[in-house]
């Protein structure tokens, strides 16, 4: 089977609490942020914490907040992406609240008249593919199993802080986290503002 014929048809997607540490790490551990590893946690360590908290305690936050191996959870954060049996994706999505440094964060804010409080808005903030399975669109299919994941969780509103790609643009890999704004579209979230040039915010209301 080559690369071009594995389509994001063939995912089975879950929530993080029906995936393992081992399927996290498979996906998670590799990921970097201003050169450390993140295990999805910038947006959720509060402002210089982030530089002084150790990986251990990074990680420690990741398997109480996914509740990973325990697949009997009412609680949990994220979704995991598999290709048969491997783990080959991962998309962060939870509450806005557990998010304060993207609360704090002037893209959230800028142009908008909004309840940063409102404890029913969710947020997609992380996608990462694993090196060797990406461009087969398998972040189109986590946004839009985002989509369904929070809705089902209850949330009334779910947004996407995405970024603008251009055909002529070189973006790296790890810009591209937060998602692009063709895979918040495709899933149905539309824009509600542009803080910067380079930034959308992107939402579905339910």
């Amino acid at each position: 089977m080559t690369k071009q014929s594995i389509t994001a048809d063939a995912l089975t997607i879950r929530p993080a609490n029906r995936a393992s540490w081992d399927d996290l790490m498979a996906v998670l551990g590799p990921a970097r942020c201003h050169g450390k590893p993140c295990f999805c946690q910038r947006f959720k360590v509060r402002d210089r914490g982030w530089f002084t908290v150790d990986e251990e305690q990074l990680a420690h936050n990741l398997r109480t907040q996914t509740n990973c191996g325990k697949p009997a959870a009412k609680h949990t954060r994220g979704l995991v992406a598999y290709l048969a049996d491997e783990p080959v994706g991962w998309c962060s999505v939870g509450p806005r609240l557990e998010h304060p440094n993207l609360i704090l964060n002037r893209m959230l804010s800028a142009g908008r008249d909004e309840d940063l409080a409102d404890p029913g808005v969710w947020a997609a903030t992380c996608f990462i593919i694993r090196k060797g399975y990406r461009g087969r669109g398998y972040t189109y299919a986590l946004a839009r199993a985002a989509v369904e994941f929070a809705r089902s969780r209850g949330a009334t509103a779910l947004e996407g802080y995405s970024m603008i790609t251009h055909p002529d643009q070189t973006i790296t890999w790890g810009e591209l986290h937060v998602g692009s704004y063709n895979i918040f579209q495709a899933a149905g979230l539309r824009q509600v503002s542009q803080p910067s040039k380079r930034r959308i915010v992107m939402r579905i209301d339910f």
